[in-house]
């Protein structure tokens, strides 16, 4: 067992992910969430170490745990990686219906964190919900793109995307 209080032991477990000792940080994790079961903050760096490792399946508990209670536990950046990296392992593991259900519940909390809206229009498109997908990317290029050309449209873009079988 690894010596150290939980907040020394996480520390030291999210330093050896972020220096590239991937397993020995997740096997440090995997220790320390056996020791705290119910800490959401150590479960989603649980999540991550193991999404880092492409162990996506073994991933998933540990993210329901984070997000258990709506991420009651987390600080708002780790709720926002908790609800991304959720999704996203859902979406890679083809669970599209489940990925959309965890993007819309992170998008209502961020409806500002264009990430998890990228992301939610992946698995939009995922489950045949294309226009859907189609309107969030173009609002988000709308909003966020520096180009020019496309801020010169940015208004068309915008009314577009509201409905883009609208004929006029």
């Amino acid at each position: 067992m690894i010596e150290g209080n939980r907040d020394e032991r996480l520390a030291e477990a999210v330093a050896l992910r972020a220096s590239g000792e991937r397993e020995k940080a997740r096997q440090q994790l995997l220790a320390l969430s056996a020791d705290s079961p119910a800490d959401a903050e150590v479960a989603y760096q649980t999540a991550w170490a193991h999404d880092v490792l492409g162990l996506e399946a073994e991933a998933v508990p540990f993210y329901e745990l984070a997000l258990a209670d709506n991420g009651a536990g987390l600080s708002e950046k780790d709720r926002r990686g908790a609800f991304l990296g959720y999704g996203s392992t859902l979406r890679g593991l083809g669970r599209y219906s489940k990925a959309v259900e965890v993007f819309r519940r992170g998008v209502a909390e961020f409806p500002d964190d264009n990430a998890l809206r990228t992301f939610s229009a992946m698995a939009l498109y995922n489950v045949g919900e294309h226009h859907e997908a189609m309107r969030t990317l173009l609002e988000v290029v709308a909003e966020t793109s520096s180009d020019p050309g496309i801020q010169g449209y940015r208004a068309a873009i915008e009314h577009y995307a509201k409905d883009l079988d609208a004929v006029e």
